[in-house]
């Protein structure tokens, strides 16, 4: 900045820029708990500094520049999650979703080798499965011919349950993972599991013991108000419907066999190092939001 009166202006902008984008993230369901809120908070306390007998050196506005530029792409990249969020999937045209980070990135607690034979192949014949029985379903309907609808309805519950929880699955991993959730996810977990070392030993040992293939899962219940851990043997037995998955831990063999061989118990408790909180506490938050009568 040339001269301090500058600098005075470009700041009050700032603030007053950030100010709009607390509302914005908020209409967006990104709540105050989210750690954008924060770094939001954080800058304008940096700004509200600034004064005449005291102004901010080239230093500290270069790092605010920096910060804004920051905070811009984090809001341009929500929007674009909430266009997408509006479109439709056609029957029939599931596709797969690109990793949010690279293969390797899991390391050393999932290998690149096991992201890739997951991810390309195992997910993406969830979604082959998927697409084929909701086509296959749609060309009875125009025949009015239901002799395999047992058989295409079967399919589409395992596929389409694999796909939907590979999904989330996939999300809720970051290399930048680990820790422990933060503000209402939190509290509502002590609330309902008693402490997080509860909740996260109780998760653990129903990933665990699951009988066979298949996950365990924090789910929301929209009907009882509260949190709820459940397994699922394969993709969709054991369910438990009017729940919305949080979070999800795949305990197929696929998922960890290459890296652990049989040892699940090892794969379970090296998976809450990349568990990425953020993105769980973003499902609960727009989970909460959907409340049904209390029975």
């Amino acid at each position: 900045m040339e001269n301090n009166e500058e600098a005075k202006k470009y700041l009050s902008e700032v603030d007053s820029w950030l100010e709009d984008v607390s509302y914005f993230l908020i209409d967006l369901n990104i709540h105050s708990e989210d750690k954008i809120h924060e770094l939001i908070n954080n800058t304008k306390n940096v700004i509200r500094q600034n004064s005449d007998e005291k102004p901010l050196d080239v230093s500290e506005i270069i790092a605010i520049q920096q910060t804004v530029q920051d905070i811009d792409h984090f809001v341009q990249r929500r929007i674009g999650e909430n266009e997408r969020q509006k479109a439709t999937v056609p029957i029939g045209k599931h596709v797969l979703p690109k990793l949010p980070y690279s293969y390797d990135a899991l390391q050393p607690y999932i290998s690149e080798e096991i992201m890739r034979l997951h991810h390309d192949k195992h997910h993406q014949s969830y979604v082959d499965g998927l697409n084929k029985a909701e086509k296959m379903m749609k060309e009875a309907r125009e025949k009015n011919n239901f002799d395999l609808i047992k058989h295409w309805e079967r399919e589409a519950a395992f596929h389409g349950s694999g796909h939907y929880l590979h999904t989330i699955f996939w999300e809720i991993m970051n290399p930048k993972g680990g820790g422990q959730p933060h503000g209402e996810l939190l509290r509502q977990i002590q609330k309902d599991f008693g402490s997080f070392d509860h909740f996260k030993r109780h998760f653990s040992e129903a990933a665990k013991k699951v009988e066979g293939v298949g996950w365990s899962i924090l789910v929301w219940s929209p009907r009882s108000r509260h949190l709820e851990i459940l397994q699922a043997e394969r993709h969709q037995f054991l369910t438990q419907w009017d729940t919305i998955p949080l979070l999800v831990l795949d305990v197929w063999e696929h998922a960890y066999y290459l890296q652990y061989k049989n040892d699940r118990n090892k794969y379970v408790d090296n998976w809450w190092n990349i568990v990425y909180w953020p993105n769980v506490e973003n499902r609960f938050y727009k989970a909460r939001e959907m409340q049904w009568d209390a029975f």
